[in-house]
């Protein structure tokens, strides 16, 4: 293996790379940190590089040991985080001031739909057990094969299988219980209220029909509705499209008050 093999595939998968670490950490700070650590560890550490992985499996693993060592990445976040971040965000007119200044200058403070489902979708996700957690986005949004998902967590491919089905079932659970794009009786409107703030002329029932899971919420099943979500998490990288900064400021309010959640409650 060459040092220019190597730099050509890390820049090949950076995107997904940065993606996948920032939605473990849930922090832009600590991603940067982490994707150049994993740069220089690979760099050192070619010539250990075998070929029993592809290059791709062998950075993602590089990647998900650092992440795994991250002090914020092993702080799971409660279920409800979606409320207790909402409560605060309502009490907090700086954090709204700052989110309209980047909705009203920034090329990249648009706030989209679709974009607030893949945001929830990794404030959900960290309430998962991180092992669960790494598992089901690199199979559900990164496209790893059980097999390479083995490899980089360093496990057996029947704990993998184990971890994607409890993953899957727990995640759909809460997203059925909560979600109010995909059954009536949901609690959660956020999509549509933040919608209302930031987009206050635009039908929010409109830009849903554009997206399938919302539009075939009635119609099929919770695994098919569940696959429909990650689909939408794996056609947006929040670090490029035109919400990207909005939503990293938002991801960062929740960060800072789940920190300051498990803090208070440490059980």
């Amino acid at each position: 293996m060459t040092d220019d093999k190597l730099t050509n595939e890390f820049e090949n998968i950076r995107g997904h790379l940065k993606s996948y670490i920032l939605r473990i950490t849930a922090s832009v700070e600590d991603t940067e940190d982490i994707l150049q650590d994993t740069w220089i560890k690979a760099s050192r550490n070619l010539n250990t590089f075998r070929g029993d992985a592809s290059l791709k499996t062998w950075l993602f693993t590089i990647a998900s040991n650092l992440a795994k060592n991250n002090l914020r990445a092993t702080n799971r976040w409660t279920e409800n985080v979606t409320d207790i971040c909402k409560v605060a965000a309502m009490q907090n007119q700086q954090f709204f001031q700052e989110a309209m200044h980047i909705r009203a200058t920034s090329p990249q403070g648009q706030f989209e739909i679709k974009e607030h489902i893949a945001f929830c979708f990794t404030c959900i996700s960290k309430s998962l057990p991180l092992e669960q957690q790494i598992c089901l986005l690199l199979k559900g949004v990164y496209d790893f094969k059980v097999t390479e998902i083995a490899q980089i967590i360093e496990n057996t491919e029947a704990m993998v299988k184990y971890y994607l089905h409890t993953a899957r079932t727990k995640m759909i659970h809460i997203f059925e219980d909560r979600c109010a794009l995909i059954k009536k009786e949901g609690i959660c409107h956020q999509c549509t209220e933040l919608n209302g703030i930031f987009n206050p002329r635009q039908n929010a029932q409109e830009e849903l029909v554009k997206i399938r899971m919302a539009r075939d919420a009635s119609t099929s099943d919770k695994e098919k509705l569940f696959d429909l979500r990650t689909e939408v998490v794996k056609g947006i990288d929040p670090f490029e499209s035109n919400a990207a900064e909005l939503q990293l400021h938002h991801l960062e309010h929740n960060r800072k008050v789940m920190e300051d959640y498990l803090k208070k409650n440490p059980d």
